[in-house]
């Protein structure tokens, strides 16, 4: 992962929720932390008091040595504190991959860039893409407990929280420049959703393209891809970029699935229902201190695995997910260190899930089509300023304001008969104050403290903290890392009803509380290693209850509790041969409170590396990648399907660039050697583990002019 180096070129338990009527995770938590904050406050003031006889002006800097070159070149991020510091600074775990690496090592989606980075991990379920961070990854959540922005833009939905990874996702690998990812908790400065961390996708300025560039793409299972981006800085100062894509895949030919090996559902066997496509637009503009953006993506995907019990063997059950948004910014830095942001922001969500089924009633059996529907609409607002005050002090404080003026649920059947099961229509409304401060203790020590307080039209207030000691000592960085964090229910957690299911309006947020340490060591500016340890509670966590006495139907509750910990060891280098290495371990261990059991889809131990080595020069790299994961419990209590098997798998990509001028190449494959295995199924799903792709490939031409 391209993170702290100079650059020499150029799982869980049965934490179920239903959409749909099947199971998806889910979570929440109210503001309990007011004591803490408190005391929290009441230390920073005492250090401002204490401030005061220090000298009002910081000593000069020590003479220049090879650490001060390192840690000097060390990159930035933007994410961790709403503004530009370095890494090493940065109040959390960060990790960054840039532009060159998503090209060198081929990567396709968000959710293959993701797969890459230690302690991560992504189940696939042959429609949609889940995250797993820090063994935490409940089968069928919607990624809810991380927080996807793309420019510091909020990609999650209003109605089921949803971050897109896959084709699903806003975003054309294309058009990134870097996407930052910072580990833990981060409500303080975000909000919902901010959970296990924060994933902020970073994309290309016009500057970047400079002219017209155009790509072509294929791969197996006849899978297409095109795409046009212009891009440029004028003299007058105004920068465009604009970009369209297309993709289409007719997917698998034939997919067999053992569960269904029966004659009236074809054997096991699936054909053509596998296709997926999509177009996708794109556009930035910027001038002086203003810039506007929007995306919009539309995806038409078939899921063969016959999920919610619909029909096996069909190209009819399918779903499409449709997000636009469109945000206009502005940022300037006054000559008094004062800088100022504000935005202003509208997104429009749409899913619609078609759901074929066999109904069979006393005259006759006849197929009906199910549609199920959920449609988003919000706008918002945030200002934030930043202030650098008696030398030693950052403060950053903002207030932020968000619409959730369409929040719409609906299922019913559509041919024939019509019948209406669920028609609900929401609002919300959301507020919410921040505040950080960056207090350099020493010269190389800083103390980082923040707080937010978000109200909810729904339910309320909650207050999450984060507090970090961090300590920078020649070629070693300490950071002692505590934070809170809150995910509020969604509405379809809340208001989903019908179809054997009840509402719940009473559910309250789920919190999570971490502890980290984390230790960076700079064994030359070309070489690092890291190493991380963790300790989180969840509290409250959504859940799926089943039918009892006082309930006939499903419902959610606050109802699980989760103890984990963990450790993460990385170890990169970049050379200036061309020559990359990257090598990462993780060692988790998730624990559901109530029954002392791991966590389903939970693997206990990850292994990943990556090379790039170049052939030629600058033009001819070769990259090479493996990941290894250990077992991972399924939501099965079958012996022979309890557990899916640990698999190691390998992928390769060659990739050349200027061979001929203004032109790139490359060629990947995917699990190179063929490896077979699966991922755990979700509730909806009859299969406890679904069987994923064997080996495949990907031809790549870019050109521009």
């Amino acid at each position: 992962m391209g993170t702290y180096f100079l650059m020499h070129r150029s799982t869980t338990p049965a934490v179920l929720t239903f959409r749909h009527g099947v199971r998806v995770p889910a979570q929440s938590r109210m503001g309990r932390a007011s004591p803490r904050v408190i005391l929290l406050f009441c230390l920073l003031s005492g250090f401002a008091h204490a401030q005061s006889e220090l000298p009002t002006k910081l000593p000069p800097p020590p003479p220049t040595s090879t650490e001060d070159i390192i840690f000097r070149d060390i990159p930035s991020v933007y994410s961790a504190s709403k503004y530009e510091q370095k890494v090493t600074e940065a109040p959390s775990s960060v990790t960054i991959i840039t532009s060159d690496e998503i090209k060198k090592y081929g990567y396709r989606t968000l959710a293959d860039i993701l797969q890459s980075v230690n302690g991560f991990f992504v189940t696939n379920d042959r429609n949609y893409s889940y995250l797993g961070v820090r063994g935490f990854n409940p089968p069928g959540d919607y990624n809810s407990r991380i927080l996807l922005l793309i420019d510091n833009h909020r990609l999650n939905d209003n109605n089921y929280d949803q971050a897109g990874l896959g084709t699903e996702g806003v975003v054309d690998v294309d058009l990134i420049d870097r996407v930052e990812i910072i580990r833990g908790p981060s409500s303080s400065l975000y909000g919902t959703n901010a959970f296990f961390g924060v994933i902020n996708i970073m994309t290309k300025r016009g500057r970047d393209i400079r002219g017209l560039e155009v790509s072509g793409e294929y791969g197996s299972f006849q899978s297409y891809k095109g795409r046009v981006t212009y891009g440029n800085r004028f003299q007058n100062g105004l920068e465009v970029l604009l970009s369209t894509s297309f993709y289409d895949s007719h997917g698998h030919r034939n997919l067999f699935f053992r569960e269904f090996t029966k004659p009236e559902t074809n054997n096991g066997f699936v054909r053509n229902g596998d296709d997926d496509r999509f177009p996708y637009f794109f556009a930035k503009a910027s001038f002086a201190d203003f810039s506007l953006q929007g995306g919009f993506l539309s995806r038409n995907k078939a899921f063969p695995t016959a999920a919610f019990g619909t029909v096996f063997n069909t190209t009819r059950s399918r779903t499409v997910d449709e997000h636009g948004y469109v945000d206009l910014k502005y940022d300037h830095e006054f000559a008094n260190q004062l800088g100022l942001s504000a935005r202003l922001y509208y997104d429009r969500f749409y899913y619609r899930g078609d759901y074929l089924y066999d109904y069979e009633t006393e005259e006759r059996r006849q197929r009906v089509l199910n549609q199920d529907v959920g449609l988003g609409e919000w706008w918002g607002g945030e200002l934030k300023l930043t202030k650098r005050l008696w030398q030693r002090h950052k403060f950053t404080i903002g207030t932020e304001y968000r619409d959730n003026f369409r929040q719409d649920l609906s299922n019913a059947d559509t041919s024939p008969p019509f019948r209406s099961y669920l028609n609900e229509k929401k609002d919300s409304r959301i507020w919410a104050f921040f505040f950080q401060d960056e207090f350099s203790l020493l010269d190389n020590l800083i103390l980082n403290a923040g707080v937010r307080y978000d109200h909810y039209s729904t339910f309320g207030g909650t207050v999450n903290p984060r507090l970090a000691l961090i300590y920078n000592l020649k070629n070693t960085s300490i950071k002692l890392l505590y934070g809170e964090a809150f995910r509020a229910p969604s509405v379809y957690e809340g208001f989903y009803s019908g179809t054997g299911f009840e509402k719940n309006d009473n559910l309250k947020p789920e919190d999570i509380t971490t502890y980290e340490i984390v230790v960076d060591h700079y064994f030359n500016k070309y070489l690092r290693a890291s190493i991380t340890g963790y300790y989180y509670t969840i509290d409250g966590l959504i859940s799926q209850v089943q039918p009892n006495e006082n309930s006939k139907n499903l419902r959610f509750e606050n109802v699980e509790s989760i103890d984990a910990k963990g450790i993460e060891l990385f170890l990169e280098g970049k050379w200036p041969s061309g020559m990359e290495a990257r090598l990462g371990y993780a060692l988790q261990e998730t624990e559901d409170q109530r029954t002392n059991r791991p966590l389903t889809n939970s693997p206990h131990h990850l292994v990943k590396g990556g090379l790039i080595i170049p052939l030629l020069s600058d033009q001819v790299f070769a990259a090479i990648e493996g990941r290894f994961l250990s077992q991972r419990r399924t939501l099965s209590e079958k012996p022979e399907q309890i557990s899916t098997s640990s698999f190691f798998l390998m992928n390769f990509t060659l990739f050349s660039q200027n061979i001929i001028h203004n032109a790139e190449m490359s060629l990947s494959f995917a699990n190179l050697f063929d490896q077979r295995y699966g991922d755990p199924g979700s509730g909806e799903h009859d299969q406890a583990i679904i069987e994923q792709d064997g080996r495949t490939f990907w031809v790549k031409l870019k050109y521009g002019f």
